[in-house]
């Protein structure tokens, strides 16, 4: 399994992807860096914060871009190692390889997850981490910084949620491939952040734990029937 998982990074070209992860962590960094000692999401007249309800202290802006970017992320990865691969052959011509096609399409799901889990991770503490370097300069923050890198909870917390918000990603494969269309994944990535992310007034959906746990054990049972029902290939593209 492990050289399976390797070799569709490889065959996807998995450096392009670390690379992207760094640009989006260096943006989201200067982004996060600017709200909370810079004043740009202050308020130009009252010189406060200007924040969506929810969004008063960084580590809510620093989750709400994270997980976001990170929808996107999922579902680009997705429609590159799954869906394109069932529109350009590349799967039929896997499938006649003497391995198990469940196996191939569970190594390849596990690829996505793998990757984006401990690149979501990692970009996380790195916005964490230049955050409390910024409070010991600055002293002064926009926003409280409620959060503590010392705690084992603090870490508990990001693994956890990290986990979560990439295996909800998971529900745009499942779009992309009902419509059989590489641009309806990622379409359904952006959808998911409107959903899970998005607030109506002061009703918003993004702290319910509850909402996030049973997208998550949707995405899990979708991915176990798309494993299972791997062998019938036609009855995703029955043109391949």
């Amino acid at each position: 399994m492990r050289k399976l998982i390797w070799l569709e990074w490889k065959k996807n070209r998995a450096g392009r992807y670390v690379r992207n992860a760094l640009i989006l962590a260096i943006l989201l960094a200067l982004l996060v860096f600017g709200m909370a000692f810079f004043g740009i999401a202050d308020d130009p007249v009252t010189g406060v914060p200007d924040a969506a309800p929810g969004m008063l202290s960084i580590s809510a802006g620093v989750e709400f871009l994270t997980n976001s970017a990170y929808f996107v992320f999922v579902g680009v990865m997705l429609a590159a190692f799954i869906v394109g691969a069932y529109k350009n052959g590349t799967m039929a011509l896997m499938f006649t390889y003497p391995i198990s096609r469940r196996k191939i399409l569970f190594s390849q799901l596990v690829a996505v997850w793998l990757f984006n889990f401990g690149a979501l991770v990692l970009t996380k503490l790195f916005l964490y981490g230049c955050l409390t370097l910024g409070e010991s300069i600055y002293r002064t923050s926009s926003f409280p910084l409620d959060f503590d890198l010392g705690s084992p909870w603090f870490y508990g917390t990001v693994f956890l949620t990290a986990a979560l918000v990439v295996t909800v990603g998971f529900l745009s494969l499942f779009a992309g491939l009902f419509a059989k269309s590489s641009k309806a994944t990622v379409i359904a990535s952006f959808l998911l952040i409107l959903l899970t992310q998005g607030s109506v007034g002061d009703i918003s959906l993004a702290g319910n734990p509850a909402f996030f746990l049973g997208l998550g054990l949707l995405a899990l049972g979708l991915a176990a029937g798309s494993v299972i029902t791997a062998k019938k290939r036609e009855v995703w593209f029955p043109d391949c």
